[in-house]
């Protein structure tokens, strides 16, 4: 799908950081998916690490806040988080009739004109302001005298985060989970559009697997690798884990031999792990999920907590199974119903279709021709289906 944009709607697109230790995720693939609608835009970004995002970013036009240019900016973002606030604030949208915020921390939070369109692609407001506050208060790796001071900056972070989500126009949310976690902090309706899944890439194989399960994703508190961890200790069971992040060194001590760290790999050998896996372990409360819907294109039952987007992808009994405490023990029980159940890979990848690239493509296109209208933008914008 292509879409024909008139020069004259001046169009930019924003993002939180490009910068990410782990490495590009759900959010970055939607952002080179709405970059693909839009090539001519400029993306506008609190700071940017070139060496940690995707290469087809290095010939884009990327502009960034003045963190970039701090410190150890593009690598320890997060230490700055008093400023990004400002940092954002002071990036000029002035020549724009439309700007498309992608969000998961701060970028909702620009300035654009009065007769300007801020269409937000809501990932999650801010976790850990909002309903992971206390989740990351007692995370391992914030140092005690940082405690006393956290709760009076999250105290004006959070003033911040709510006030400036007036300044969008348009809330799109990636899940209904997220949809109702934008009417409670933000008190916003939103309009629900999964992000695209690259569904096209995977093929089942049928019955075959080579009997180990599979984890893909950054190696962060909240996607509960250790919650795995404990269970494939105690089971015995074969579990790769693919990706990286601060919790690798705490996590890596601590595994059984049946449990291999492969660190950062290429989408070839993400893939070819997504075939030949017997499962996915998501154990994690996550906004949508990306990579278990990939596993399930690639014909593979999921194993999932009962929480969050995974509720909203995953089908009990025909493509996977949930666990629904947040103990070994019960991901174990769900592992071993999964075990005893005879899954057919094709009605899986085709479960899994309806998230694909294609489909989101169309379904923003479209909110964003409608929005344009209902604001009363000029539009040129025209939909053109092979």
């Amino acid at each position: 799908m292509t879409s024909v944009i008139d020069p004259s709607l001046r169009i930019a697109l924003a993002s939180d950081a490009l910068a990410t230790a782990g490495g590009a995720g759900g959010a970055e693939n939607v952002l080179v998916a709405m970059k693909s609608l839009f090539p001519e835009a400029p993306v506008y970004t609190t700071v940017y690490n070139p060496e940690k995002m995707p290469e087809c970013m290095a010939s884009w036009d990327i502009r960034t806040s003045f963190i970039q240019d701090l410190p150890a900016g593009k690598t320890k973002y997060q230490m700055y988080l008093p400023l990004m606030p400002t940092a954002i604030e002071q990036l000029d949208f002035e020549a724009y009739d439309l700007v498309i915020s992608g969000h998961h921390s701060v970028i909702k939070g620009i300035v654009t004109r009065p007769d300007a369109l801020h269409l937000c692609y809501c990932y999650s407001p801010m976790r850990y302001a909002w309903d992971l506050y206390h989740r990351y208060l007692n995370a391992a790796e914030v140092k005690g005298w940082q405690k006393p001071i956290i709760p009076w900056l999250m105290n004006y972070i959070r003033l911040w985060d709510a006030s400036s989500a007036n300044r969008v126009d348009v809330f799109v949310a990636i899940s209904h989970h997220v949809q109702k976690r934008i009417t409670k902090f933000y008190r916003r309706e939103s309009t629900v559009i999964y992000p695209p899944v690259a569904t096209e890439r995977f093929t089942p194989n049928g019955q075959k697997d080579d009997g180990f399960y599979l984890m893909v994703g950054r190696l962060v508190g909240y996607k509960r690798h250790d919650l795995a961890v404990a269970a494939f200790n105690q089971n015995g069971r074969p579990l790769v884990i693919i990706g990286d992040g601060p919790e690798r060194t705490k996590l890596e001590p601590l595994a059984a031999a049946n449990i291999k760290f492969l660190g950062r790999q290429p989408e070839s050998v993400v893939q070819d792990h997504l075939q030949r896996c017997r499962g996915f372990i998501f154990p994690g409360e996550e906004d949508f999920g990306i990579a278990p819907v990939e596993a399930m294109a690639a014909g593979r039952p999921v194993v999932a907590f009962a929480r969050g987007g995974a509720t909203e992808t995953v089908v009990e009994g025909r493509t996977g199974v949930f666990f629904r405490e947040a103990t070994a023990q019960s991901l174990n029980q769900a592992l071993e119903r999964l075990e005893a159940t005879s899954w057919q890979s094709g009605v899986i990848s085709e479960h899994a279709r309806q998230f694909s690239q294609e489909r989101f493509l169309q379904e923003f296109a479209q909110i964003v021709e409608t929005s344009l209208q209902i604001h009363n933008t000029p539009s040129t914008i025209r939909q053109l289906v092979p």
